[in-house]
């Protein structure tokens, strides 16, 4: 498929109030054409409404959706299935021009519908990232530079050449760029770089390790535009990105640990990628600098990984994850991925992982932890794990996005208040007062 059409943005773009507007002026035609027919019209339309939403509220409460649906995807569902209805009544009745705007309702009607309930998530951008795959430029890796600089410090000694571009580059790890993926059949990560390493001799930078949720890909959307906001107040500034896959497809859930089902993810993000980073970008060397990451599923596997690997993991950023992988189908992931060890899936989860700890190896470790105020799902399992964090030596934040639920909304607000709270403990901002 066309790589302009698999990247064209849904949520920040036209086409949702195009397709309303159309599937409206439908509604209307529709129902002006036949005049004496409005009311059995408009009973098929609240009909189908009633339906979609009986429906909706069934799966949500079968925990089809692993939490509840938005409002705003509820009614757009509602909506467009009223506006479908409509456009049926108009297929269904002569003269032929009717019926043909009876079609272009019911397109309109679905698309604006999906765009919607999208829209109302907030968190796939583009088609790419609703099917779950790649559709960046592959990556150009970038020049390698001063890396004799105190880290801690380059906020104040970093000073931007003529010329730096005023935004990140995004792109796909794939090809000769790709990294390794070992036993496990990763799909192509996402490289995200800062204006300040685009220049000619560029300082050596933090990394990020990011994962996405599930559904869901390697799409650096999100990430991108909180780091490109960061960066345009701080001197270009920001840490190296690499948005990686931790599930291989969006109906798999690995539980972020190594098995005979689903390949080996944590040697995959916990070794490979960080020896394909330090081998190729240019990175600050130390770990400390080093931040693993994620959203919903993501989320969980970062504080998985974060708090098993700290001597490969300085800091750690949980946005809306699980309070523990597989935490929401429990018994499956147990038979999945640990062969029916119902003790090795408890010794996994990070609240255990902590606890077990030995004291002073979380010592200088910053953890953050963000939900929004409406997750009831997620919400309570990160503060839970916030509290063990800081029990185990943590440094430890806490950020909740009011009024918001499981949605993009959550991590726009997430990534907003997090990058700044990391740069401050990165070199790349002063340190918090």
């Amino acid at each position: 498929m066309n790589k302009f059409v698999l990247s064209f943005e849904l949520i920040d773009s036209p086409f949702l109030p195009v397709a309303a507007v159309i599937a409206g002026l439908g509604v209307v035609a529709v129902f002006l054409w036949a005049p004496r027919r409005l009311i059995r019209t408009a009973v098929v339309a609240a009909a189908a409404a009633v339906v979609m939403f009986v429906v909706a509220k069934i799966l949500e409460a079968m925990d089809t959706f692993q939490g509840p649906l938005p409002s705003g995807a509820i009614w757009w569902a509602t909506g467009a299935a009223a506006a479908v209805g409509i456009g049926v009544v108009g297929i269904c009745r002569r003269p032929w021009p009717r019926r043909v705007i009876g079609a272009i309702t019911v397109v309109a009607a679905l698309l604006a519908g999906a765009l919607g309930v999208n829209a109302s998530y907030g968190v796939t951008h583009n088609l790419a990232a609703i099917l779950g795959v790649q559709a960046l430029d592959p990556a150009s890796l970038p020049q390698r530079g001063d890396t004799a600089g105190d880290p801690s410090t380059l906020y104040q000694t970093w000073e931007p050449p003529a010329g730096m571009p005023s935004k990140g580059s995004v792109s796909a790890l794939t090809g000769g760029s790709k990294i390794p993926t070992g036993q496990y059949a990763a799909r192509d990560a996402s490289l995200y770089l800062p204006p300040a390493a685009q220049v000619a001799n560029p300082p050596a930078l933090p990394l990020l390790v990011f994962m996405m949720g599930q559904p869901g890909s390697p799409d650096p959307t999100a990430l991108a535009k909180a780091l490109d906001t960061f960066a345009a107040a701080n001197k270009g500034l920001a840490p190296i990105a690499i948005v990686v896959d931790q599930l291989t497809a969006p109906d798999r859930d690995p539980a972020c640990v190594d098995s005979a089902k689903y390949g080996a993810v944590s040697t995959y993000i916990n070794q490979l990628v960080p020896q394909w980073a330090e081998a190729n970008l240019n990175i600050v060397k130390d770990h400390r600098y080093w931040t693993i990451g994620g959203f919903s599923n993501g989320g969980s596997c970062a504080a998985l990984y974060g708090t098993k690997h700290p001597d490969t993991w300085g800091q750690m950023l949980d946005i809306m994850g699980n309070e523990f992988p597989g935490s929401e189908h429990v018994a499956q992931t147990v038979t999945d991925v640990y062969n029916g060890d119902a003790n090795a899936f408890q010794a996994n989860k990070p609240s255990v992982i902590m606890a077990a700890a030995a004291p002073g190896t979380y010592t200088d470790h910053l953890a953050i932890f963000t939900w929004g105020s409406a997750d009831t799902t997620y919400g309570p399992g990160q503060q839970a794990n916030a509290d063990a964090a800081k029990a185990a030596g943590f440094t430890v934040l806490t950020h909740i996005v009011e009024g918001a639920g499981h949605t993009g909304e959550a991590l726009d607000g997430s990534l907003a208040y997090a990058i700044p709270a990391l740069a401050s403990v990165l070199g790349l901002a002063a340190p918090a007062s």
